[in-house]
């Protein structure tokens, strides 16, 4: 893709999820994810009607005047995108492929943490951790990330959910609002999950197309896994083989759900040919 293309993208994503986040999510995402509590601002003498649990001892023997602390909400938050670039994810038979409707979700939620002034930063995996850009603010580094999303060329086509959870642990030391985005079509992550969860606010966003829940019966058709590039002829007339296929898949999504319910993490589930406004809104009324 040639730069004046990629511009081109960026720009229109931009404005359709600007639009979004200027009239819908702003406010929302704003009573859902209120600050990280209260922190410590001034300390000024006592009046009438002050709280006396906050009232600061040390300063008060140094003056022989009641003084109280005054505390302040701390707004501030930092936003982690993480972002599923495997093999699977450009997978799509409606309107858009997997990773096209992720980039839209991560710019709305990018621009609505930044009507808050918070920070957000970039997490894409695969198997490994291919990119991560540090918390930041402002409108040109969201249009950064968006940049990343539309272009970036993964290293491998597999996933490991574990991997990137890992590491969110070792570089984000403070608490902070994680949403990651993936098919969740993997294994064995709910331990470190739980790990992950107990520090941060995560929520996972499953994003699928609905010709994936099933295979349609075609007869004898040659596939590619996405993931690993292994091509095989696969008998779609096969019972058994569309029983076992559908077997799959729905253990993997209910292994993603119990994950991130015994997480106590939250969790979206959005088709490719379902509005994702409306889910991330009626998940963020939910929540506030």
């Amino acid at each position: 893709m040639d730069t004046k293309e990629l511009l081109k993208k960026v720009r229109k994503i931009e404005i359709k999820t600007r639009r979004l986040s200027d009239h819908i999510f702003g406010g929302e995402y704003h009573s859902t994810f209120k600050g990280r509590g209260m922190t410590f601002s001034e300390v000024r003498q006592y009046q009438f009607g002050d709280d006396v649990r906050n009232i600061d001892w040390n300063v008060t023997a140094r003056t022989s005047q009641p003084h109280i602390k005054v505390f302040e909400e701390e707004r501030e938050l930092t936003m982690m995108l993480m972002v599923d670039v495997s093999g699977s994810e450009f997978f799509g038979t409606e309107n858009q492929f997997k990773n096209e409707i992720v980039t839209e979700i991560a710019a709305t939620l990018a621009f609505s943490a930044t009507q808050n002034n918070d920070k957000i930063g970039l997490i894409l995996f695969s198997d490994q951790v291919e990119l991560f850009i540090p918390p930041k603010k402002g409108r040109s580094h969201v249009l950064r990330i968006i940049r990343e999303l539309i272009e970036f060329e993964p290293k491998s086509k597999e996933t490991n959910i574990v991997e990137a959870l890992k590491f969110l642990r070792s570089v984000m030391k403070k608490k902070a609002i994680v949403f990651m985005m993936s098919d969740f079509i993997a294994d064995d992550y709910q331990q470190t999950l739980k790990i992950a969860a107990g520090k941060h606010d995560i929520t996972g966003i499953r994003v699928f197309d609905r010709h994936e829940e099933s295979i349609p019966n075609l007869g004898m058709v040659q596939m590619q896994d996405e993931e690993t590039g292994e091509l095989m002829l696969v008998n779609t007339s096969s019972k058994t083989v569309r029983k076992n296929y559908a077997k799959f898949y729905h253990e993997k999504v209910a292994y993603y759900k119990d994950s991130f319910s015994k997480s106590g993490a939250g969790s979206i589930a959005c088709r490719t040919d379902e509005s994702y406004v409306k889910k991330l809104l009626g998940y963020f009324k939910t929540r506030g």
